[in-house]
């Protein structure tokens, strides 16, 4: 007979995401997985009559902690999706009647664009008055915490196939808040979290009574630590957690596994943000990620792709410095755009013998002006490179940052 296994023996080895170079295993005992799990019910209320959703491949942490083993910790059903198609996707959420839906930014940003497309088909009259009606449930929700949105779009909601979700979960990667308020607006209880593979994953979670718009959660005080390193002038530095979800290391990569401890163990994520006093973490991006532009103001490419997140003309947008001059230290900001087959078909134009065809340069270029508005100086997109293929993801459904520039 096989001897019971130990909280700290090895439970799984998952493989990091790749966003910016090799996949790395990751190895996570039983105690990482199992106290993540019931830590993150700390913020919300899981029942037997559940019914989650997953459709991020099971080998990533996201789907294993969150959605396999939250379930069988409190015996809910699981329906595994099959596709990203917002067709096959409403047909799924319909007939599984979910209660949980976790997923990506790239998932809740195509499902809540097919239902703002819906609303702006109505008309302009029709479309001012969902918005007032939007504006008023989020002020309910936020100053009184009476969810009266469900009620008023119940219509919208059925139609879209998500009446019957308590809660929807986003984490892997960033997410717009202009897209986290109007689900909320909505009567959907969104709740947006942080973690990594490293992590098991999740760290932070946004508590649906108390949630904070710019704010990827709360982290898991009293069971673990979390603290910024290196913080400059506005607060900004790299998040480093220590606590009983944090791994173990690296498979066979003990001088990689190093490099991301500090002397007293605590985990460097990678990522960089602020606390606010209660706890709250504001991300701004990935450090390997961040440009340098001039005057040495950072930039950080998320912050400048979120703008665009639900441009249904836009497939994929990709931000990176560039340098006109070699010697040159300081960077411009570039914007590598993958245009959608929807832009395209708008234009009446066959995207194989048009890829760079110039009505899309002028469509693509009035969008990026328009976001330009609204970013500070040093943040603007300068230069638009529009790319005839898409970049190549990740499972979880991010852009592969490996590029060569």
């Amino acid at each position: 007979a096989l001897d019971a296994p130990e909280e700290n023996d090895l439970a799984a080895i998952l493989f990091t995401s790749g966003t910016t170079g090799t996949p790395k295993g990751v190895m996570l005992t039983h105690q990482n997985l199992v106290s993540d799990t019931y830590i993150a019910q700390s913020r919300m209320r899981l029942y037997p009559s559940d019914v989650f959703y997953a459709l991020l491949p099971i080998h990533h942490a996201y789907t294993m902690q969150a959605v396999f083993i939250e379930s069988l910790s409190c015996g809910a059903e699981i329906v595994y999706g099959k596709s990203m198609a917002v067709s096959r996707l409403m047909k799924e959420l319909k007939e599984g009647q979910i209660t949980m839906l976790l997923g990506v930014p790239l998932l809740f940003n195509k499902l809540l664009a097919g239902i703002l497309k819906g609303i702006k088909a109505k008309g302009p009259v029709v479309n001012g008055v969902i918005h007032l009606m939007l504006n008023i449930s989020y002020l309910f929700k936020k100053l009184f915490g009476i969810n009266i949105g469900k009620k008023l779009f119940k219509a919208v909601l059925k139609q879209a196939n998500i009446y019957s979700l308590r809660i929807a979960i986003c984490g892997g990667g960033p997410l717009a808040e202009s897209v986290f308020k109007i689900y909320n607006e909505m009567g959907i209880d969104f709740v947006q979290g942080y973690g990594l593979t490293e992590t098991s994953p999740i760290i932070t979670l946004n508590p649906i009574d108390h949630f904070k718009i710019q704010s990827v959660g709360q982290y898991f005080f009293p069971w673990m630590e979390m603290k910024v390193l290196d913080a400059g002038e506005d607060g900004i530095g790299e998040i480093a957690v220590r606590g009983p979800m944090v791994f173990k290391g690296y498979y066979q990569m003990p001088e990689e596994t190093a490099k991301v401890f500090t002397a007293d163990g605590f985990f460097k994520t990678g990522d960089l943000g602020w606390l606010d006093k209660e706890g709250y973490l504001m991300l701004a991006g990935r450090a390997k990620n961040m440009i340098v532009t001039a005057g040495g103001k950072n930039v950080y490419p998320e912050e400048i792709e979120n703008a665009f997140q639900l441009c249904t003309d836009i497939s994929q947008i990709t931000v990176q410095g560039y340098t006109e001059d070699k010697e040159a230290k300081n960077e411009e900001i570039e914007a590598l755009i993958y245009p959608s087959d929807d832009l395209y078909a708008r234009l009446g134009l066959n995207r194989d013998e048009n890829a760079n065809n110039e009505a899309v340069r002028v469509e693509i270029r009035q969008i990026v002006a328009q976001v330009n508005k609204d970013l500070q100086p040093y943040a603007r997109i300068t230069k638009i490179t529009l790319l005839e293929k898409p970049l190549e993801m990740t499972t979880t459904q991010k852009v592969k940052r490996n590029y060569k520039k």
